[in-house]
């Protein structure tokens, strides 16, 4: 008997395949329409325009999206409680301005100004978070409010229309230095044996206890597909980048490229792997089931909010070592947008209950790549913004039509 249920716990690679259209079929999508809108967005725009394969313009689409997939991996955790954070693009903005100000103008080291511009943002998720999950005022309204609100901060903090600049190299490096190519070789190494090493034993210990498992096969392809893509990206970006070797070389994963591995590294462990990240998804998928079931929902509520504006104050950070300043547009503009059309297009549901950080980065690809190609076509604005606005208005018709099909084949 025993060993009737180990043979029907073991799936071939073709069940497993047959299983995975099976949910695609029955609404369980993911991120693949973001997957393939992404390939097919770049085969477009590199056959209308060559550069955009170029080494160079592959770097500039990593450091353009940065400060946009950060915010948006925040914004994941508030999409998964069906909640909404219209105030992340000026949060940002105004813990960037808080970091110029006291870099700038008090004279702070740089560690110490980064810390009290993320300890801004986490103050201003508790107050959001506060006012959602105690007082009771929609998230919407909440956040429409503080959108208003911390624009006129950030006027204050920066008096007017002044540009402040950001001239610390350690910050100036976030966004504008790259890891050294041998550095970023091993980097890649590292990275790939941790995450195979994570894989394998996750597969040993569930065949061990007789648990139903993924085909060793499968477990092997995503080890090696990731070992393809990630090994490709690092060797392009370790090319030389530079149009004048003599008088500067330019080459390297660009230093921000770690940063959002890490930060997507850690909040999905915190996802997919803590009781914490479990009482989100159940307080998303049903709110009072998740109270019944003793989770302390309103902390949940205030918590994810916390970690949004936690991540905006990040997102700042990178921003401002971008554009080396601060002004009152930092954060403005279409920040907010292209943050939420990230983590929507990347697959994390309006609705609330499904969604993933990595959602965030591929949904950021899409944006970086949308903006990034139209500028070499020496595109409007306005062309810019009806394209990402169509693609995020696509993104949200499948989320609403999966929705719908997955009830109604019971896969909700």
């Amino acid at each position: 008997m025993t060993d009737t249920v180990v043979k029907e716990a073991a799936p071939t690679v073709g069940s497993h395949v047959r299983n995975y259209l099976s949910r695609v079929r029955g609404g369980d999508i993911g991120s693949l329409p973001a997957v393939l809108g992404l390939i097919a967005l770049c085969l477009f725009f590199g056959l209308m325009r060559p550069a955009f394969f170029s080494a160079g313009n592959f770097a500039n689409l990593f450091t353009q999206g940065a400060a946009v997939t950060i915010i948006a991996m925040g914004l994941v955790f508030v999409l998964l409680l069906g909640e909404i954070d219209l105030s992340a693009g000026y949060a940002s903005g105004v813990c960037a301005s808080v970091l110029a100000v006291l870099l700038t103008y008090q004279g702070w080291p740089w560690y110490a100004a980064t810390l009290a511009a993320l300890a801004t943002g986490a103050l201003i998720g508790v107050a959001i978070g506060f006012m959602v999950a105690k007082v009771g005022i929609p998230s919407f309204v909440v956040t429409l409010a503080a959108f208003l609100a911390f624009q006129g901060v950030a006027l204050i903090l920066i008096k007017g229309g002044t540009n402040v600049s950001v001239r610390d190299d350690v910050l100036l490096a976030i966004s504008n230095r790259n890891v050294p190519p041998p550095l970023g070789w091993a980097l890649f190494a590292l990275g790939v044996l941790i995450y195979a090493g994570i894989q394998l034993l996750q597969w040993r210990n569930r065949h061990r206890r007789g648990l139903v498992t993924e085909p060793l096969g499968v477990v092997a392809a995503r080890i090696a597909m990731l070992v393809v893509v990630v090994g490709a990206a690092v060797y392009v970006l370790n090319l030389e980048r530079s149009r004048n070797v003599l008088i500067t070389s330019l080459k390297g994963v660009p230093i921000v490229v770690p940063l959002i591995v890490v930060l997507l590294v850690i909040w999905t462990f915190v996802l997919h792997r803590t009781a914490y990240g479990r009482h989100v998804y159940a307080v998303g998928g049903n709110r009072e089931a998740a109270r019944r079931a003793g989770i302390n929902v309103d902390r949940i509520r205030i918590s994810v909010f916390v970690i949004c504006s936690f991540m905006a104050a990040i997102g700042g950070v990178v921003a401002a070592s971008r554009a080396a300043s601060v002004d009152a547009n930092t954060g403005g503009s279409n920040v907010l947008l292209y943050a939420v059309g990230a983590a929507v297009i990347g697959g994390t549901s309006l609705f609330g209950g499904k969604g993933r950080i990595i959602d965030a980065v591929i949904g950021g690809a899409v944006v970086a790549v949308i903006d990034n190609g139209m500028g070499l076509m020496n595109a409007s604005a306005g062309a810019k913004f009806a394209w990402t606005g169509g693609v995020l208005l696509a993104a949200a018709s499948i989320d609403a039509l999966s929705r719908r099909r997955a009830a109604a084949t019971g896969n909700r």
